[in-house]
């Protein structure tokens, strides 16, 4: 164990002089000409409204309706508020901004026709994005599918998802590709599916869905560049969900396990995309569990992404984990992952070199291609203090090494902060994300400015303030100690 804590300190002391807690000094001014600073939500976690205007239900609905779902159901009501968000957004002064297309409210049925009150909602939304000079970056599925489809077929699982997701996306392309030159088709598939159909079982489930997940994504860039791109000059990429990883001992075994994990993580969905193929370590594990793609599916996932959009929070040692008689994926890779430090799966140490090792992986093991950062973050408990100085704390050392990184060659064009304001989480109800808290216990939703959401406008403003040294003041304001 004695080792074990040496050679994290090692790690830890060796990236030290970029921990962000000190000394980075940057502003806005310092990154490239037309660099994108932004912030996020998804459809579900804000709009509301779930049984309004013809949407019908998705599967996210029906959990938070199951008995595993949370013990209440929240929402920011964006449906009705949205035109004070985007005026909140352009105060704030971003760049641009990451939404998603409920699939159950545009198209409730899953395919066939569309719902004019939700076709109405999202150019209005748009619309008032554009008209305050802010860019829409648009995700089409955000884990929201419609529960018909799932009760249909099973959703992901059947290759009857790429036809039905392909319309859909054609539907987005057509009603909003005048106003959207951003767009991302699977919001993490290596997550989602690791996620939703792992199910510690024989049958090779989480592999069939993130293998039609990569076939729809392949299907929606072809159509996109063959019916669309000429005219609306857009770009077309994929979302992938990534940890940077660590050896959690110096041994060989660990050292080993971490590139392993690396492979069924980031390059379950990379490899394909770049080379056509999974990694050799996910075929040798897996087998014929593995789906393996055609050459005609080879050649139509293979340089399909115009980009990577790239979601990270932290960074997670690995060690070495025995073979397992399970046929699951998480035995498949054979590691045991670990939070670094003292951060935990929701709670987070300020680890930014992490994310700066991330880029250079990418830059050097995947021909370095244009990045987004598309969700980053730190948590805290949605009832604590507006005063978030540990949120600013973690924002300002990330963006500290995105520029480091941006500096060092990685083709990373944007920062997207997860998120604007406090939603519905996934992962845990109490912890929250926001720039801007929301009184969930209020019918109006009230939204009030987080310090973290002082700090990036003056940081988008041409301004930069010390972590340590902020405070909430009365005006709603900057002081400083």
């Amino acid at each position: 164990m004695v080792g074990q804590v040496l050679f994290l300190i090692t790690i830890f002391m060796g990236f030290a002089f970029c921990s962000g807690r000190c000394s980075d000094v940057y502003t806005r001014s310092d990154f490239p000409k037309g660099f994108l600073f932004g912030s996020a939500f998804s459809a579900f976690q804000w709009e509301g409204a779930v049984d309004e205007d013809g949407r019908k239900p998705s599967i996210w609905d029906s959990f938070v309706n199951s008995d595993a779902g949370p013990p209440f159901v929240i929402d920011c009501d964006g449906y009705h508020k949205y035109k004070e968000d985007v005026r909140l957004m352009y105060d704030m002064g971003l760049d641009a901004f990451r939404l998603s297309i409920s699939w159950p409210r545009l198209i409730p049925s899953g395919r066939g026709p569309v719902n004019p009150k939700g076709l109405r909602f999202y150019k209005n939304l748009l619309n008032e994005l554009t008209r305050h000079g802010i860019e829409p970056h648009v995700t089409l599925y955000h884990n929201d599918l419609p529960q018909v489809l799932e009760d249909e077929y099973g959703g992901w699982i059947d290759r009857k998802i790429i036809d039905d997701f392909t319309a859909f996306a054609d539907v987005c392309f057509r009603e909003f590709g005048n106003s959207v030159k951003l767009w991302s088709t699977v919001n993490e598939p290596n997550m989602l599916a690791m996620g939703g159909y792992d199910l510690g079982a024989s049958a090779p489930k989480p592999y069939i869905a993130l293998h039609n997940m990569l076939l729809a994504h392949a299907s929606v860039a072809r159509l996109y560049k063959q019916k669309y791109k000429e005219k609306q000059n857009g770009s077309v990429g994929i979302t992938c969900f990534a940890h940077w990883m660590v050896p959690f001992t110096s041994s060989e075994e660990d050292n080993i396990a971490t590139q392993r994990a690396k492979d069924f993580s980031l390059g379950w969905v990379m490899h394909p995309l770049v080379f056509g193929d999974y990694p050799e370590a996910m075929k040798n594990i897996v087998g014929k569990r593995l789906p393996s793609f055609s050459k005609e599916e080879s050649d139509l996932v293979k340089d399909s992404s115009d980009f990577l959009g790239i979601i990270h929070y932290t960074t997670l040692c690995v060690a070495h984990k025995s073979k397992s008689r399970n046929k699951d994926y998480l035995s498949d890779m054979r590691a045991s992952l670990i939070p670094f430090g003292n951060s935990t799966f929701i709670k987070f140490d300020v680890l930014p070199w992490g994310l700066e090792e991330l880029l250079e992986y990418i830059k050097q093991n995947y021909g370095n291609p244009p990045v987004y950062i598309l969700e980053n973050g730190r948590p805290t408990n949605h009832y604590s203090s507006l005063n978030d100085v540990e949120r600013v704390e973690y924002l300002h050392a990330y963006i500290a090494a995105v520029l480091n990184s941006v500096r060092n060659g990685s083709e990373t064009r944007g920062y997207f902060q997860w998120s604007f304001m406090d939603l519905y989480e996934f992962l845990s109800y109490n912890h929250t994300y926001g720039l801007y808290y929301v009184n969930f216990s209020d019918p109006e939703r009230k939204r009030s400015p987080k310090t973290s959401a002082l700090w990036y406008t003056a940081f988008l403003k041409g301004k930069t303030q010390e972590p340590m040294n902020l405070t909430l003041s009365s005006s709603s304001g900057f002081s400083t100690q």
